[in-house]
């Protein structure tokens, strides 16, 4: 039987992992407001790359750098409570959209039928229209 200790990384090999990956991705502790915008960039980027692919190499990543910047809004930004519905009609609302401007998020049927209550938002929405309106995709879930 293998004991834990035994497959555990040395902290230098840890180390020696996480420096590269820290200089490459220019934040992995979302602890100001310069890091919060550097990890929605990184966020922006690496949606991109995902898509739809919620088994992509990256998706850790992802889901990474969003639990920090979802710490970061937890204790520096207050987001009135509202349903996802309603956050996506201010949103909309705010940037002078239509139903059919999200077409790069949903068909026109689906974000009407969320505004309207019939259709909850999916994660795969709710990630799309996070990049579109660079706000955290939690607004939406």
């Amino acid at each position: 039987m293998t004991q834990m200790h035994d497959v555990m990384p040395e902290a230098q090999a840890i180390l020696q992992a996480w420096e590269p990956f820290k200089k490459l991705v220019g934040v992995t502790a979302v602890r100001t407001e310069e890091d919060y915008a550097r990890a929605r960039a990184v966020i922006d980027v690496l949606l991109d790359a995902i898509g739809e692919d919620e088994n992509h190499p990256l998706a850790d990543v992802l889901d990474y750098l969003a639990d920090q910047m979802a710490t970061y809004e937890d204790e520096h930004v207050v987001i009135p409570e509202a349903q996802p519905k309603e956050m996506l009609r201010f949103l909309m609302d705010q940037h002078a959209l239509k139903q059919g401007d999200l077409a790069d998020c949903a068909p026109q049927g689906r974000i009407s039928d969320i505004l309207n209550g019939r259709r909850a938002i999916s994660k795969d929405i709710a990630r799309k229209l996070a990049r579109r309106f660079h706000v955290s995709p939690a607004v939406f879930l």
